[in-house]
């Protein structure tokens, strides 16, 4: 059908740059400053496109990266992060998806990754190449009016402090806080100094606008940097009479009670009368640290972080369990990745995970163990669900007791 699966190299990148944005329905242009934003971090080898011959038009797209992506417990575990996924609707089901995603997902492994990442624009897609839905989002509105706060909040009781800081201040700050939360909160993944430049405006993205936020830190009494928020805020009045949203762009904490202090400074800004939380964990202190947990709305809750087991022993093995335990799991994969049959023998001190000929306990699929790593799903719910099959009875009940987590995980950041 004079169609190749091709890496793309500098001179490839206009095309392909044109190929993404009719296949996430952008305007059809390429301007100078887009190549060069995407050449400062293009990586030929995991770039990679789809070439219509016929036409000399790039129709895919497929870029993965190197990823830290933090297990239960708070082991660091490289991933292959996948991005910029798309056909354009003139080469839709014709496989091109598919066979980009077995060559990434192969080299991956070859590589050493232990697991693949994504996340997803449309959920019935990544199932089937072994991903499950292994994080969700949860964002709220908050009525500041109707939440029950106290208007005459002015900082922590505790003796920390909040402070407004520049750009540069969380350049400087914001990556070891971010580090320090990583080591803490499974599902947290790494930031890279490209990150902070973009998210601090001194690297924007080509053709999206810029606001510049308000930037506020907690020090702990001590003067420990212990949480960090961006926010920006609009302008609308009535009937003069403020009606100003804030839009919170990113609340971090490593503590809870920095985690309340920032909530209470964004709930507290004069003129302030509805708060967006942006995307956080459902299990998230918001709601509850409100008087009146009605004052929150929520407005979007969905799948999030999806994640595909690559190496099976090595992904059971970097995550900790909260009680000794052993499974046997068999797990089917179409693509033969970590097809297998394998025995989890775990406990607070570590777990090992061998191959095995023993009789399982389940048999669940590779999303379903993606969906399971992270301690979010439940193996009840999905053996009810009739997506894992339970063969010894209580078999499910042991692998919620072992796998899921008291917290649920949580991804901050889109890739």
């Amino acid at each position: 059908m004079g169609l190749d699966i091709r890496t793309i190299d500098e001179s490839d990148l206009s095309d392909w740059i044109l190929a993404l944005r009719t296949g996430f329905l952008r305007p059809p242009t390429v301007s100078e400053e887009e190549i060069e934003y995407r050449r400062v971090e293009h990586r030929p080898e995991r770039t990679l496109g789809v070439l219509d011959r016929d036409t000399g038009r790039y129709v895919a797209t497929f870029r993965s990266f190197p990823q830290q992506i933090t297990a239960v417990g708070g082991r660091p575990v490289p991933a292959d992060a996948i991005s910029n996924v798309t056909v354009s609707p003139t080469h839709r089901r014709r496989g091109l998806l598919s066979r980009m995603m077995e060559r990434d997902l192969r080299a991956a492994k070859e590589r050493g990754d232990v697991v693949a990442t994504l996340i997803a624009a449309e959920y019935p897609i990544y199932g089937r190449y072994g991903f499950g839905p292994a994080t969700w989002a949860t964002e709220w509105q908050v009525d500041v009016a109707r939440a029950g706060l106290d208007p005459r909040y002015s900082g922590p009781a505790d003796g920390g402090r909040t402070e407004l800081v520049d750009a540069g201040t969380v350049r400087a700050v914001g990556p070891e806080l971010h580090e320090r939360l990583r080591a803490a909160r499974h599902g947290v993944i790494d930031r890279n100094e490209r990150w902070w430049l973009q998210s601090t405006g001194a690297f924007p993205v080509p053709g999206e606008p810029w606001t510049e936020p308000f930037h506020v830190l907690h020090r702990a009494p001590d003067g420990t940097v212990e949480g960090l928020l961006t926010y920006t805020a609009d302008a609308v009045w009535e009937a003069k009479r403020p009606q100003n949203t804030a839009t919170v762009h990113q609340l971090i904490a490593t503590t809870p009670a920095a985690e309340r202090s920032l909530w209470h400074f964004v709930l507290s800004v004069d003129w302030i009368t509805k708060v967006n939380s942006g995307l956080r964990a459902p299990d998230d202190l918001l709601p509850l640290l409100l008087p009146d947990p009605r004052a929150a709305k929520v407005t979007t809750h969905a799948d999030f972080l999806w994640v595909r087991p690559l190496d099976v022993p090595r992904a059971l093995e970097a995550r900790s369990y909260p009680v000794e335990g052993s499974l046997v799991l068999a797990v089917d994969d179409p693509a033969g990745l970590v097809e297998g049959r394998y025995l989890l023998e775990a406990g607070p001190d570590g777990a090992s995970c061998t191959p095995t000929t023993e009789p399982a306990d389940l048999y669940l699929g590779a999303g379903e163990l993606g969906a399971l790593w992270l301690g979010d799903e439940s193996a009840v719910r999905l053996a009810a669900l009739g997506r894992i099959a339970e063969e010894r009875t209580g078999a499910a009940a042991r692998a919620d007791q072992l796998l899921r987590t008291s917290l649920r995980p949580w991804c901050p950041d889109l890739f």
